[in-house]
Formats: structure tokens, C-alpha cells, sequence
């Protein structure tokens, strides 16, 4: 098993992330190794105030100076008064620090976390499931933090605990100090042995709660669907199965580590036993001190009865450290697209496009584009038509850089994409696309999240400009309104004038219209088709269509065929070519095919 893969690899690197807290993390370790010395004094104040009870003017005190048993006495409540202070205040300390701690780690974590998430390309997105990045994201991160806020305090003040005490104990008689410390090399082994299998059977539970969080998610997101398809039981029987499987990998970790309790509590049953027995008898022949005796028994139940919590501590180290290699895992994830660029594009300055023999094919399918060569002049209004996988979208994902090209380059004003840094290269482009997502939130928001300064007057602009405000004005909080989750209070034509509005008020010189109009009503299409005509002016523009319709106008229209441009020109030019794909296309749409099998 590689470093990486085990519970101490990845404590390790948590330490190295966690570089940036060294000096907090020392400071909390501090206070609770200060709070276990102060938690074992009293056991050995009352093996001392024994001592002076037997002993009086003989005893251990005595020999500092305080003469009087009641002097002794005093000096004893003194301390005791001092230690529980002492106890208490490194108690508050180290809870706080600790807790701050963990909040302020988890909260790096997952903030590092998902700006990784943010930088992946489209295809790091087709391979994971939204529940499984939001069981990391949130799941993982909060079992980290229950660890960081009891489990790693745990562990030192075990760790204090036993080589003070052991000191203390070595101190007064080393025979039985071996005996009493005799079952902490089987706890130990029992620790280690626990963590090697317990570390799979971790990593599994993680990866189920993983499936489970996916499950969820797609369930809650296609409530539609399953209603509308009366699939409610079958749906449930299917969450009942995932739900099961993370049931059944939690009761292979509880097995183990449920074993790990009676093994320690026997070890340690053996060690007191040693101590009682042995010291009583040494006490009993006067080879050791009563006093010692007392202090020595309370002592060895301090020294062992805290490892009981030790499988309860490694129970959590262990979740915690499986959550962590999923967590360090995501960060470190590397991305295909990287935002190495430096050059800035101005917003203002009209957009060029030009595909240079681009090729891309995605690893799963390989369907794609191949020798791609287009120039978009800019100012000017370039439609992608063909079939459902010709490549149209494709096109359209490259020039936004959501995914890398496999040859050739896409130029911006004479810049290669890879030369701008992303912000710069999406801040140029705006993109209404067939999908519209809209953030839950107010109508407000979503128009302005396009531009998130915007100011009340250049909203209401962009609303108009997308013919949204006579839907908006009819709504009880006009623009206040929230539109639900995704948009769902809104009807699909509304939610694509304000994706329309969205894109407007962002005044981008480059428009990408993806299907922007083939789910919605010819109604809701004339008023968007008013719209584009006005704020296509002085952009260039790229229309990816089914509905010929929409294109007739455009200056120049790009036939794709299986990821080849096979027909260019315009409208007129192209009907001229009466067996082309764009003719064939045209007749089906227009309904002339149907006409012509009717004559005959």
C-alpha cells in the first residue's frame, strides 16, 4: 500500500496543506499536553496527602519544609486549588484553539476544493456525478472537522498521558512500572492492526456515501420526470439498494473497530491487576511507601483507563483520514485547460474569430471535429447548422475553452485563446445557450449576474432589450421575484429571455446563440429573434440552430456532417445546391418534401 493510500501517508499530507497553521496547531498541542499535567496531579496529590496522613512529620512535605501535618494539609488544598485552575483554564484554551482551528482548516479545504472544481474542463464534469463532488465538498470536509475538534486532542493527551505517568511511575519502583505499562505494547499493536484494516473498509464507506449523495441529487433534480413517469416505487427500491450498500460497508468498519473495546479493556484489566497486587505486597513488607502505593493505583487507572477511548479515537482518525485522501485528492486533481494566458483583450474592441485546422474528439466517443478552418469576420453573423453530433456544439465549447483542441488553433483578434488568460477570454463572449440555468435567487440577480455592478437602470434595459419586462411587470414583485431553484417557477421561454438579458447586459463583442430558441413557443421566438437583430449590431454573432428559420439572414452559414465542414455560403447560395445537406434540410423543415411525395 503506497504512502498515499494509507492513514499515515495522508496525515502527512494534511500537515504539509496544513503548513500555513504549524504555529496553531503547536500552540493547541501545548495547551493540551498543559491540561493532562495538570489532570494527573490530583491522582498523585492524593497518594501524597496519604502520605502525610500515615507518615505526618516524616513524610514527603515534611522533608520541603512544612513541618505540621496541618501545615501539609494547607499546602496540599493549595495546590489542589492551583492544579484544577491550572486544568481548567488549559481546558478552555485548548478547546478553543482547537475548534478555531478545525473551522478555519475545513473552511480552506473546501474552499481550495471547489475553485479546483471550478478550474476542471467540461470533461472532468462528465466523469464525476455533482452528488459525489458535493459528498467531498461537504461530507468529507465536516468529518475531517469533528476530528480536528475532539479526535487529534484525544491522541496527545494519551500520548502525554502515558509517558508522564510512566515517568512517575519509573520514578517510585521500576518493576512495577513494567508491570503496569506491560499492555500498552498489545493496545498499540491492537491500534495499528485496527487502522490496516479499517483503512479499506473506510475508503469504501466514503465512496458509497459518495453514490448515495449522487443518487440524491439526480433523484431531486428529475422529480418531473419520475412523477411523470409514475416511477416514485421503482426509484425508491433503487435509493433502498445504494442506501443499503452504504449501510452493509459501514458494518464491516463498526465490526472492526467494535473488537478493538474488549481487547483494550482486558489489557488494561491486567496491567491494574499487576499494580494492585504487586505494589500491595511491596507495601505490605515495607519496600514501598503507602503513600506511593495509593498514588500508584490511582495512577495506573489514569495511565491505562484513558486508551479505552483510543479505539473511539481511531475510529475517527480513521474516517477522517479517509475523507482526507478524497479531499487532497480533488485539489491536487490537474486540469486540461490551463489559465496560463497573460493577454487581456478590451471588452469594448469587436471580435474576430478564426478556427485553424482544429481538430478535437472526446476520449469517451470520439466523436468530435476534424480540420476545422473557419473565418468569422468580425461584426458579422455566422450560423452552425447539421445533425444532432455533426460537431456544432463542439465548436462552441472549443472557442470558450472548455475543452482543449487535440491540433491546430482559435484565434481571437489574431490571439491564440491559450495566449488570454480565461477571464479575459469569457469576459469577451456571451453565451445563451438551449440549457438555461438560472440561480435560485431573485429575477434581479440573474439579470445582473451577467454583470454583477449593474445598476437598477442598465437591468431594466437588458430586460427590455430581451422583451422580458412585459412578463416581469405582470409578476406580484416584478423584478424582486424569486425564481426558485433553477428557475423553476419561471416557464421555459421566460427563463430564456432572462438567460437573453443576461448576455445582454454583459455587452460582450462576441454573442454565441447555442439553440437559444428551439424549446420555446413561436411567440416567445419572434420576440427573441427582435431582440438578437437589435443587439447583434456591431458584434459578431454565432448561431448554432435547428430551426433554419432563424439563420436565413445570417452571412454565412457552416453545414457540419460527423465533425466535417462539408457546405458554406449564404441562405440563397446554399438552397442552390439542390442535393446539399443544407437543401435537403430546408425541404424537410419547410414541409416541400412532403408536398412533393403528395404530388406524386
Amino acid at each position: 500500500m503506497s504512502e498515499a493510500a494509507t492513514s499515515f501517508g495522508a496525515l502527512l499530507h494534511l500537515l504539509r496543506y496544513a503548513r500555513g497553521y504549524r504555529r496553531r496547531i503547536i500552540l493547541a498541542s501545548s495547551c493540551s499536553a498543559l491540561n493532562t499535567l495538570f489532570d494527573i496531579m490530583p491522582e498523585i496529590l492524593i497518594g501524597i496527602a496519604i502520605d502525610v496522613v500515615v507518615n505526618r512529620q516524616e513524610s514527603f512535605l515534611a522533608s520541603l519544609g512544612f513541618d505540621t501535618p496541618q501545615a501539609q494539609i494547607y499546602m496540599l488544598a493549595f495546590l489542589t486549588l492551583l492544579i484544577w485552575a491550572g486544568e481548567s483554564l488549559f481546558q478552555y484554551l485548548y478547546l478553543i484553539l482547537w475548534r478555531n482551528l478545525a473551522q478555519d482548516l475545513q473552511a480552506d479545504l473546501r474552499l481550495d476544493a471547489y475553485n479546483q472544481v471550478q478550474r476542471q474542463d467540461m470533461g472532468f464534469f462528465e466523469s464525476r456525478s455533482s452528488g459525489e463532488l458535493t459528498s467531498i465538498l461537504n461530507d468529507d470536509v465536516n468529518q475531517l472537522e469533528r476530528f480536528l475538534d475532539g479526535g487529534a486532542n484525544d491522541f496527545l493527551q494519551v500520548f502525554v498521558s502515558v509517558t508522564l505517568i510512566g515517568g512517575v511511575f519509573f520514578y517510585i519502583s521500576p518493576s512495577i512500572a513494567l508491570m503496569a505499562i506491560a499492555p500498552i505494547p498489545v493496545v498499540v499493536w491492537g491500534a495499528f492492526f485496527f487502522m490496516r484494516r479499517a483503512t479499506p473498509l473506510y475508503a469504501e464507506v466514503r465512496e458509497r456515501v459518495g453514490e448515495l449523495s449522487g443518487r440524491l441529487a439526480n433523484n431531486l433534480g428529475g422529480m418531473s420526470t419520475i412523477k411523470s413517469f409514475t416511477s416514485e416505487s421503482r426509484e425508491s427500491a433503487r435509493l433502498a439498494t445504494v442506501s443499503d450498500q452504504y449501510v452493509q460497508a459501514n458494518r464491516k468498519a463498526i465490526r472492526i473497530s467494535s473488537a478493538f473495546v474488549p481487547l483494550i479493556r482486558m489489557a488494561i484489566l491486567a496491567g491494574f491487576m499487576a499494580t494492585f497486587i504487586l505494589g500491595g505486597l511491596k507495601a505490605l513488607d515495607g519496600s514501598l511507601n503507602v503513600g506511593a502505593y495509593g498514588m500508584l493505583v490511582f495512577l495506573t487507572q489514569r495511565l491505562l483507563w484513558p486508551l479505552t477511548r483510543l479505539a473511539q479515537t481511531v475510529d475517527l482518525y480513521e474516517r477522517a483520514m479517509a475523507s482526507t485522501r478524497r479531499i487532497l485528492k480533488l485539489i491536487e486533481t490537474e486540469t486540461d485547460v490551463r489559465d496560463t494566458g497573460k493577454v487581456v483583450l478590451p471588452n469594448s474592441e469587436s471580435g474576430s474569430v478564426r478556427f485553424e485546422s482544429v481538430k478535437f474528439h472526446y476520449p469517451q466517443s470520439q466523436s468530435g471535429v476534424n480540420n476545422i478552418d473557419l473565418n468569422i469576420v468580425a461584426g458579422s453573423t455566422v450560423a452552425l447548422v447539421g445533425t444532432t453530433g455533426s460537431g456544432k456544439s463542439t465548436l462552441i465549447k472549443l472557442l470558450l475553452r472548455f475543452y482543449p483542441v487535440n491540433a491546430g488553433s482559435i484565434r481571437i483578434n489574431d490571439v491564440a485563446i491559450e495566449q488570454l488568460s480565461l477571464n479575459s477570454l469569457r469576459s469577451n463572449i456571451g453565451l445563451v445557450s438551449q440549457d438555461v440555468f438560472l440561480f435560485e435567487g431573485s429575477i434581479r440577480d440573474n439579470i445582473a449576474y451577467g454583470k454583477p455592478d449593474a445598476s437598477d437602470a442598465e437591468i431594466l434595459e437588458a430586460a427590455r432589450a430581451a422583451e422580458a419586462t412585459e412578463f416581469i411587470d405582470d409578476l406580484p414583485q416584478g423584478f424582486d421575484t424569486l425564481v426558485g431553484e433553477r428557475g423553476v417557477k419561471l416557464s421555459g421561454g421566460q427563463r430564456q429571455r432572462l438567460s437573453l438579458a443576461r448576455a445582454i447586459i454583459k455587452n460582450p463583442p462576441i454573442l454565441i446563440l447555442d439553440e437559444a430558441t428551439s424549446a420555446v413557443d413561436n411567440e416567445t421566438e419572434a420576440a427573441i429573434q427582435r431582440s438578437l437583430a437589435v443587439i447583434s449590431k456591431q458584434r459578431t454573432v454565432l448561431v448554432v440552430a435547428h430551426r433554419l428559420s432563424t439563420i436565413v439572414s445570417a452571412d454565412e452559414i457552416i453545414v457540419l456532417e460527423h465533425g466535417d465542414m462539408v457546405e458554406r455560403g449564404t441562405h440563397q447560395e446554399l438552397l442552390k445546391l439542390t442535393d446539399g445537406h443544407y437543401a435537403r434540410q430546408w425541404a424537410v423543415q419547410t414541409g416541400a418534401v412532403k408536398l412533393e411525395q403528395q404530388s406524386q
